[in-house]
Protein backbone atom coordinates (compact mmCIF):
# COMPACT_ATOMS: atom_id res chain seq x y z
CA UNK A 1 0.00 0.00 0.00
CA UNK A 2 1.13 3.52 -0.61
CA UNK A 3 1.47 6.20 2.02
CA UNK A 4 -1.66 7.94 0.68
CA UNK A 5 -3.75 4.86 1.42
CA UNK A 6 -2.81 5.22 5.11
CA UNK A 7 -3.33 8.96 5.27
CA UNK A 8 -7.09 9.04 5.84
CA UNK A 9 -8.86 7.07 8.56
CA UNK A 10 -12.47 6.81 9.70
CA UNK A 11 -13.48 5.03 12.90
CA UNK A 12 -16.71 4.57 14.84
CA UNK A 13 -16.26 4.40 18.59
CA UNK A 14 -18.45 3.45 21.54
CA UNK A 15 -17.32 5.00 24.82
CA UNK A 16 -18.64 3.53 28.07
CA UNK A 17 -18.39 4.47 31.72
CA UNK A 18 -19.51 7.71 33.37
CA UNK A 19 -19.68 9.57 30.06
CA UNK A 20 -23.10 11.23 30.12
CA UNK A 21 -23.86 14.31 32.20
CA UNK A 22 -20.20 15.39 32.15
CA UNK A 23 -20.12 17.37 28.87
CA UNK A 24 -18.55 14.52 26.92
CA UNK A 25 -20.28 15.33 23.62
CA UNK A 26 -19.30 18.99 23.64
CA UNK A 27 -15.76 18.18 24.78
CA UNK A 28 -15.54 15.68 21.91
CA UNK A 29 -16.82 18.23 19.41
CA UNK A 30 -14.27 20.84 20.59
CA UNK A 31 -11.29 18.46 20.47
CA UNK A 32 -12.31 16.96 17.12
CA UNK A 33 -12.60 20.43 15.58
CA UNK A 34 -9.22 21.44 17.05
CA UNK A 35 -7.70 18.36 15.41
CA UNK A 36 -9.42 19.10 12.08
CA UNK A 37 -11.59 15.98 12.14
CA UNK A 38 -14.98 15.44 10.55
CA UNK A 39 -17.70 13.26 12.02
CA UNK A 40 -20.28 13.32 14.78
CA UNK A 41 -20.94 12.44 18.41
CA UNK A 42 -24.15 11.44 20.22
CA UNK A 43 -25.42 9.97 23.46
CA UNK A 44 -27.03 6.55 23.40
CA UNK A 45 -29.95 5.57 25.62
CA UNK A 46 -27.83 2.77 27.13
CA UNK A 47 -25.62 5.42 28.80
CA UNK A 48 -22.73 5.25 26.35
CA UNK A 49 -21.46 7.85 23.88
CA UNK A 50 -20.97 6.99 20.21
CA UNK A 51 -18.85 8.93 17.75
CA UNK A 52 -17.44 8.85 14.25
CA UNK A 53 -14.02 10.40 13.68
CA UNK A 54 -12.72 10.92 10.16
CA UNK A 55 -9.56 12.65 8.96
CA UNK A 56 -5.79 12.29 8.82
CA UNK A 57 -4.76 9.03 10.51
CA UNK A 58 -2.42 10.77 12.96
CA UNK A 59 -5.15 13.14 14.18
CA UNK A 60 -7.70 10.31 14.45
CA UNK A 61 -5.16 8.43 16.58
CA UNK A 62 -4.70 11.50 18.79
CA UNK A 63 -8.49 11.79 19.21
CA UNK A 64 -8.72 8.13 20.18
CA UNK A 65 -5.98 8.61 22.78
CA UNK A 66 -7.80 11.59 24.28
CA UNK A 67 -11.13 9.74 24.23
CA UNK A 68 -9.77 7.25 26.76
CA UNK A 69 -9.57 10.12 29.28
CA UNK A 70 -12.46 12.38 28.28
CA UNK A 71 -13.36 15.67 29.97
CA UNK A 72 -13.08 16.41 33.68
CA UNK A 73 -15.68 14.36 35.54
CA UNK A 74 -15.73 11.50 33.04
CA UNK A 75 -14.67 7.98 33.98
CA UNK A 76 -14.07 6.00 30.79
CA UNK A 77 -14.15 2.24 31.31
CA UNK A 78 -14.22 1.08 27.68
CA UNK A 79 -13.56 2.44 24.18
CA UNK A 80 -14.57 0.09 21.38
CA UNK A 81 -13.22 1.02 17.94
CA UNK A 82 -14.51 -0.17 14.56
CA UNK A 83 -12.79 0.92 11.34
CA UNK A 84 -15.24 2.51 8.87
CA UNK A 85 -15.19 2.87 5.10
CA UNK A 86 -17.13 5.03 2.70
CA UNK A 87 -17.20 8.74 2.05
CA UNK A 88 -16.03 10.86 4.98
CA UNK A 89 -18.56 13.30 6.45
CA UNK A 90 -18.17 17.07 6.25
CA UNK A 91 -17.82 19.06 9.45
CA UNK A 92 -18.36 17.79 12.98
CA UNK A 93 -21.81 17.63 14.57
CA UNK A 94 -23.46 16.79 17.86
CA UNK A 95 -26.39 14.53 16.99
CA UNK A 96 -29.57 13.70 18.95
CA UNK A 97 -29.62 10.77 21.36
CA UNK A 98 -30.47 7.35 19.90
Amino acid sequence: MTQGEHHHRSVRVRIEGRVQGVGFRYWTERIARELGLAGWVRNRRDGSVEALFSGPAEQVGEMLDRTHEGPAGAVVTSVRIVEESGDPPHGFDVLPTV
